[in-house]
């Protein structure tokens, strides 16, 4: 574990167990670690910017049977507890706000396998896992950046991506994290779903997490979970748009958090040269293993 290197204004990143991230984790790792699992924890695993927002909205309303009132309790960073995040202001730590919950507890966290702390898996606990396509995340994590002050600078576009193909953002490599997360499906209960097959089949989707919850719903409530999962309703939800954190951490006048949850959007930034080196880049990490992103031409 290395000594940050921060700017004044803005973070700078560590390395934790050869894992890019940035600085700021340090304050709680050794809690984050130590934290003890109840059995019937649920984590929501994602590379930053690949739908994690998405996702949680989507187990909360399956959790309350699609009712959006009961949903809209608390922000979501407080129904569902970011495990990494630092305390701000009035905003309390993730595990301090984990500790304090009653079970059933549903926990966010970008860590990729191999740094989760290790009484979530002697515990056999759940996890949904949500992946997207690279090229997208790329683009949804530099816009991210500029927005959010409570990480690195991202720089011009064609540094960042060549930072984020290097694996030195926070949460390190994309690939890695996926891939990790991949392969420990096969010995952990891990639901692993596509971003895109979400935008493709919402409905065949959110059953598969309900399903795998043990959540049984009738169809109308079915319906009410669709409805109130889309981007345009979370967008205007302040339970889930995050508009209730402060500008000094999220500064949506540079770049609104729901900014467009499209697929195919790094089409907009990539150019021709990127995008032939970033498809290079793909095979050879790709290769070898049986993981394949969803397609976004």
């Amino acid at each position: 574990m290395q000594t940050p290197e921060s700017s004044a204004s803005r973070p700078g990143l560590v390395s934790v167990e050869g894992v890019s991230m940035v600085d700021w984790i340090l304050k709680t790792w050794g809690q984050i670690q130590d934290i003890q699992a109840n059995p019937d924890d649920v984590l929501i695993a994602t590379y930053p910017k690949a739908g994690t927002t998405w996702m949680q909205e989507i187990v909360d309303l399956i959790l309350m049977d699609g009712d959006a009132d009961k949903s809209k309790r608390a922000p979501v960073y407080l129904r569902i507890p970011f495990l990494e995040m630092f305390a701000h202001g009035d905003i309390p730590s993730g595990v301090e706000t984990i500790m304090k919950m009653e079970s059933p507890r549903i926990i966010k966290t970008h860590l990729p396998f191999q740094l989760m702390p290790k009484s979530f898996w002697e515990l056999n606990c759940k996890a949904i896992v949500v992946a997207r396509n690279p090229k997208d995340v790329a683009v949804s994590y530099f816009h991210f950046h500029r927005m959010n002050q409570a990480m690195p600078e991202p720089g011009p576009w064609d540094q960042f991506l060549q930072t984020f193909v290097n694996g030195q953002v926070s949460w390190g490599c994309s690939y890695e994290h996926a891939l990790g997360w991949w392969e420990a499906r096969k010995l952990h209960q891990i639901l692993f779903i596509f971003y895109e097959d979400i935008k493709e089949d919402p409905r065949r989707e959110i059953l598969k997490v309900a399903s795998f919850l043990g959540k049984v719903l009738d169809e109308i409530a079915v319906e009410k979970v669709v409805h109130h999962s889309q981007f345009a309703v979370m967008k205007d939800n302040p339970m889930a748009n995050y508009s209730t954190l402060p500008s000094t951490i999220f500064n949506q006048a540079i770049s609104k958090f729901m900014r467009k949850g499209e697929v195919g959007d790094w089409k907009n930034l990539f150019t021709v040269a990127q995008n032939e080196a970033f498809d290079e880049f793909n095979t050879r990490k790709l290769s070898g293993t049986d993981l394949r992103f969803r397609e976004v031409l």
